[in-house]
């Protein structure tokens, strides 16, 4: 056996390996840098100015008092009343439309993943709604419950849930729940949609497996079809109720926050503050604190989703 001769260490080949091992982590995020830049100038400028703005006095009515005013605009908000109006409302809002968009979302995707006559108009029908633009769909919405030529106070009274035909937009006891029927109507697609396409991911093999160890249609859907839904339901339910916190196109078309702030909320607040007060600063410092309360709520589902998707 003839021994090889030992190769001589090569000066800074170590070195070079680890120039390489950089050059090859660090090139792909020179292709990347261009949309990164172009990404955060277009989304992180203009969230950086808005959240300046509520750390000064922006009034157009008032533009001899302008400037930096620190946390005033925060200590206002503190007791501003009609701002806990507005996020009480808004957490009504968002929570009865969720919940029934959910409901109804997760039976239309039911239905929808089973084969019967008609299945392809149906499902046209359904998706109809989120194809309406909001404006229409709120003005529509608003003549439906109109007492004098809309459909809705009638049936109402038909049934005896109203005494009399009037404008239940009117009433600051039940207004917000105009908006909000119009609400759940527009939305239902999004989650069928979107439920559809995850019932639809779900191995059929898992179904006939239980069917042969004898489990009842219930015991599927809690241990089979929830299981696998759980991770998808977390990111819908988290995305639609941040749309849904920030979705004034509704209650500002049937009811403009009112009857006496009854319907509300943060968003529609915002825009009331900003184009009717012209109060820009302050405006930005409801637009923070809404902010705020998102991103925790997100922090938490996300977290949420993390555990399922570990189950």
């Amino acid at each position: 056996m003839i021994a090889r001769p030992l190769e001589p260490a090569v000066p800074g080949n170590s070195r070079a390996r680890r120039s390489l091992y950089l050059q090859y982590m660090v090139e792909p995020f020179y292709y990347l840098a261009p949309a990164v830049i172009l990404i955060g100038a277009v989304m992180m400028m203009p969230l950086i100015i808005g959240i300046s703005y509520s750390f000064q006095s922006i009034e157009l009515l008032n533009p001899f008092k302008t400037g930096w005013v620190g946390l005033d605009n925060y200590a206002d908000l503190w007791t501003d009343r009609k701002f806990w109006i507005a996020l009480e409302n808004t957490f009504f809002w968002t929570f009865w439309s969720i919940t029934f968009q959910f409901l109804l979302g997760l039976g239309l995707a039911l239905l929808l993943n089973t084969q019967f006559f008609g299945k392809r108009l149906f499902q046209a029908l359904v998706f109809l709604p989120w194809a309406v633009p909001t404006f229409l769909s709120a003005l529509t919405w608003a003549w439906l419950f109109n007492p004098v030529i809309g459909p809705l106070p009638h049936w109402l009274v038909a049934v005896g849930i109203l005494s009399e035909p009037y404008n239940i937009l009117g009433d600051p006891d039940l207004a917000m729940w105009g908006p909000i029927m119009a609400n759940i109507w527009f939305g239902v697609p999004f989650f069928a949609i979107t439920l559809l396409a995850a019932l639809q991911s779900i191995p059929s093999e898992l179904y006939e497996a239980a069917e042969i160890d004898g489990a009842t249609p219930w015991q599927s859907f809690t241990k089979i079809t929830l299981p696998f839904l759980a991770p998808m339901i977390a990111i819908t339910v988290m995305l639609r109720t941040i749309w849904i916190a920030n979705f004034a196109d509704l209650i500002f078309v049937m009811t403009g926050g009112g009857p006496a702030n009854s319907t509300q909320i943060l968003s529609t607040y915002i825009f009331t503050t900003a184009f009717r007060k012209l109060d820009f600063g302050y405006a930005s410092t409801i637009a923070v604190a809404l902010l705020a309360i998102l991103l925790v709520y997100a922090l938490i589902l996300l977290w949420l989703r993390k555990k399922l998707v570990r189950i």
